[in-house]
């Protein structure tokens, strides 16, 4: 209600600022411009258009961090669900696997989103936090207090939920608050030779992480399916694994969340913290689909990226251009005019140098069908 009140004192200052004609000199005139940009900005801001919106306080990871903090294990408190994932690694190498098993059943919307917890653990705990989102759609399904359009989206999220839950399916990360990220695992992640992330673009979120038909290829989960086919086929003696990675806040559409550039920059630490945790020492391979290729860092921001991730290549949105393996792809420099637009390269795929000239996946399209080449 706040918001509207000054929206309306915005516009009347804005009809001010237009029709006051007591003095028109180039002076009053360039008062008037600036005036009516300031309230367009501070309309656009308190309107939320400039800033991304925070979790609510009852959203159900934010009630379960809530939770975690004050919890212990064994007579001791349990570590920041933020800290470094050599030390969560560190803690849960510590702990017998039934304890292991008793946080993840208690904190599944935590234990199954924390970097350095054991990996099928991970799964254990996202495959429960499912069954309750599941659940919570259902009820909200029939839920009166609900609008039509509301009671449709609990089916779109329950039916996605159940997708999920297939068998044979498994989450390296979910939470269902707001938009909802994930992230899905194709392959032995603890025993690959080889791991590939599938960073997608604009308009990520649950309701497109997977589809159907025509569409199968343009959503996270088809462009890893056939990232992960693609490989094997190409190498089937080495041990591979790729992650459908959905797991940070995506711009819905081309807007302003879209121009700036702090959705990416908060999705690259994301992206990093990922890289840096997965088990192993094999090397990892970023294939960045559209916005997702502004996520991929220019320089790593932390040690996971640094250490793990190899050689950088890029290719045009139809396909075209993808350099051979000696090649190492410097992209084209892209518009940025004061932290407006991005780099405007249709796909990238940041290639590790010991994947060699063994595979060739190109992004066909802009709307992210990545096949074999």
């Amino acid at each position: 209600m706040c918001v509207t009140r000054f929206t309306a004192f915005g516009a009347r200052l804005l009809m001010w600022a237009g029709v006051t004609s007591f003095d028109s000199s180039p002076t009053l005139t360039a008062w008037r411009t600036l005036l009516a940009i300031a309230v367009v900005f501070v309309m656009l801001t308190t309107t939320g258009w400039t800033a991304v919106r925070p979790q609510r306080s009852d959203e159900p990871r934010t009630v379960a961090l809530a939770s975690w903090a004050k919890g212990s294990i064994a007579g001791h408190a349990l570590p920041p669900a933020d800290a470094q994932s050599f030390r969560l690694a560190h803690f849960f190498a510590m702990l017998t696997a039934a304890q292991r098993i008793r946080l993840a059943d208690k904190y599944p919307l935590v234990v199954g989103n924390l970097n350095g917890a054991p990996v099928t653990l991970r799964y254990r705990a996202n495959r429960l936090a499912l069954v309750q989102a599941r659940t919570v759609e259902q009820q909200r399904m029939h839920d009166s207090r609900l609008s039509p359009d509301g009671r449709a989206e609990a089916v779109r999220r329950m039916d996605r939920f159940r997708s999920m839950l297939a068998d044979g399916r498994h989450f390296l990360a979910f939470d269902p608050s707001g938009r909802g990220r994930a992230a899905e695992v194709f392959g032995d992640l603890d025993r690959a030779e080889r791991v590939s992330v599938v960073v997608p673009g604009v308009d990520t979120n649950l309701l497109t992480l997977e589809r159907t038909g025509v569409k199968t290829n343009a959503a996270p989960v088809g462009m890893a399916k056939s990232l992960y086919a693609a490989e094997r086929s190409a190498r089937p003696g080495v041990r591979t694994a790729v992650i459908a990675w959905a797991d940070y806040t995506a711009p819905a559409g081309i807007g302003m969340d879209a121009a700036l550039g702090n959705l990416a920059r908060r999705g690259a630490v994301r992206l990093d913290a990922l890289v840096g945790s997965l088990p192993g020492i094999a090397p990892v391979s970023l294939f960045c689909h559209s916005y997702g290729s502004v996520v991929e860092p220019g320089q790593p921001v932390g040690p996971g990226l640094g250490e793990r991730a190899g050689r950088g290549v890029h290719a045009d949105a139809d396909g075209g251009g993808v350099p051979g393996p000696g090649d190492h792809g410097a992209a084209p420099a892209g518009l940025r005019v004061e932290g407006l637009g991005h780099t405007g390269r249709g796909a990238v795929h940041i290639v590790s140098a010991a994947e060699g000239p063994g595979v060739d996946v190109r992004t066909r399209h802009h709307d992210g069908d990545v096949s074999r080449g």
